[in-house]
């Protein structure tokens, strides 16, 4: 839309840069900037397009330049009934060319991807269940956990047990009842048995043969094999290579968040969970993102932080792992009657909870580190 046809480079630059990193989302299916690009310039009605290309969705915008300024324009629209999902403006310079391309593909990426979810989730939630496949028994698995409750989570579980029964390869789905046992452990503090750590890891192993460069699937699937395996060395490996396939996905810094964490690197958890939330504003997952940098600053001895961080995840979710964080660090910040308090709310919760359970609670890699995080536990009061 700019008066200089000069420009017309920096909005083909812009959509293929975008084309792109949404490519990298193993659960979408992008179309290529070849046949994309035989619509530039015209009037095209969404509807059409959608039919014609085979996509639910479609991503349209506009470039304009106002003198040294650019600005530039994007909508979601749901091709079948042209809902708009999603609409959003980006300004910056134009000395900048290539930074604004970065800044904007990485905000339209990671804005809109939570958006298509919530929208597959909703068109699944009507679908007849004697006509859901593999991929919609995924969806209604991935809605179940965004409630965060104890239900859901096992209901989350049921629905990923059934997308695998349909497709034994559906490494997403084998990576996901892994997370949900994973989930059980770390909101609730309650240790799992056995045979439901046998069942996590074996799934979060065959979730990894299975990857094949899924960046989302390395992502959750190192993170279990972190957390319940205590695979250290694995899982630092796998999130790694989840960030560099997709540097917009959410979900892979979050999971670097915590194998960092658990790794003793602090200061790449708080890198990693401030990506993540920058990513996805507001994504659900960001509550336990902050309580990992609570954990983060715990360990590099910045308390005053550690308590500001785990109050924001109380304000949403105040569960085993949250309160105990808080707890750690205000005891050692000299704030001992409020770490008192959150250990009173947290055995409220879960009477079992003990001090002797902090290195399933909190599998850091080195005993020292899980000795810190009891004794300060300890002093808060909680029992041995």
């Amino acid at each position: 839309m700019s008066d200089d046809p000069e420009q017309e480079y920096f909005a083909d630059g812009m959509v293929e840069e975008i084309i792109t990193a949404l490519s990298r989302f193993r659960s979408l299916f992008v179309i290529a900037r070849n046949s994309t690009f035989t619509y530039k310039g015209k009037s095209v009605d969404i509807k059409h397009v959608g039919r014609e290309l085979g996509v639910r969705y479609g991503l349209e915008g506009s470039v304009r330049r106002s003198g040294n300024k650019v600005r530039i324009s994007g909508q979601l629209i749901e091709a079948a009934t042209g809902t708009h999902i999603w609409a959003d403006r980006f300004e910056g310079e134009l000395a900048d060319v290539f930074g604004l391309q970065d800044q904007v593909t990485t905000s339209v990426v990671g804005l809109i991807a939570p958006r298509l979810e919530q929208a597959e989730f909703e068109r699944t939630r009507y679908k007849p269940t004697e006509k859901l496949d593999s991929y919609d028994f995924y969806l209604r698995g991935a809605a179940a956990l965004h409630h965060r409750s104890r239900s859901s989570v096992h209901e989350a579980y049921e629905f990923f047990k059934k997308a695998i029964e349909r497709d034994p390869d559906y490494a997403a789905a084998h990576a996901m009842v892994a997370w949900t046992w994973m989930a059980r452990q770390a909101v609730y503090g309650i240790p799992l048995e056995a045979d439901a750590r046998a069942e996590a890891i074996r799934h979060a192993r065959l979730a990894a043969r299975l990857a094949d460069e899924d960046p989302f699937v390395l992502a959750t699937a190192g993170h279990v094999l972190t957390y319940l395996g205590h695979e250290y060395e694995r899982g630092v490996a796998m999130v790694e290579q989840a960030v560099a396939l997709n540097p917009n996905l959410a979900i892979a810094w979050y999971s670097r968040g915590f194998v960092c964490l658990m790794c003793d690197e602090a200061e790449r958890a708080i890198e990693s969970f401030e990506r993540m939330v920058r990513l996805s504003p507001l994504d659900p997952l960001r509550i336990s993102a902050w309580n990992g940098s609570s954990h983060a600053f715990f360990r590099l001895a910045r308390y005053e932080e550690g308590c500001t961080a785990a109050m924001k995840s109380m304000q949403f979710d105040a569960n085993a792992h949250s309160l105990a964080t808080f707890a750690i660090n205000a005891v050692r910040a000299g704030r001992k009657e409020e770490a008192n308090k959150a250990i009173g709310r947290l055995l409220k919760l879960q009477p079992g909870f003990r001090t002797s359970q902090v290195s399933e609670a909190f599998p850091v890699r080195w005993p020292e580190r899980q000795a810190e995080i009891a004794a300060a536990l300890r002093d808060a009061g909680l029992p041995d």
